[in-house]
């Protein structure tokens, strides 16, 4: 639970400035260099560059990382949802325990 948190904290304030225009953060950009690393092994599933002059492979490259992007974005999403869940259950059963055990117990003046 704790490693889809660090790690979507640290892509955040990494990729925060290159995110940057006139002062406001381009939200959608942000989403798509914080996906990078998450969709990164998914990359060069869509198109391998095998044949072509510079300029194709530089744009089929160009399309395989935002393609990885968009679908490390959605990875991402995915897990820090995970999480969330994850932390109500674990909370939820603190409570449900906390509450089973007091109620075994009488109550001192």
């Amino acid at each position: 639970m704790v490693i889809p948190v660090v790690s979507a904290l640290f892509l955040a304030a990494l990729f925060r400035p290159l995110c940057m225009e006139n002062g406001e953060c381009n939200y959608l950009d942000l989403w798509w260099f914080m996906g990078i690393p998450f969709g990164i092994h998914r990359m060069f599933f869509w198109i391998i560059p095998k044949g072509y002059d510079i300029g194709s492979t530089v744009g089929i490259l160009f399309i395989n990382v935002l393609v990885g992007g968009v679908i490390g974005g959605i990875v991402l999403v995915w897990r820090l949802l995970v999480a969330a869940v994850y932390l109500v259950k674990a909370a939820a059963a603190v409570i449900r325990w906390t509450v089973k055990k007091m109620a075994g117990k009488p109550c001192r003046a």
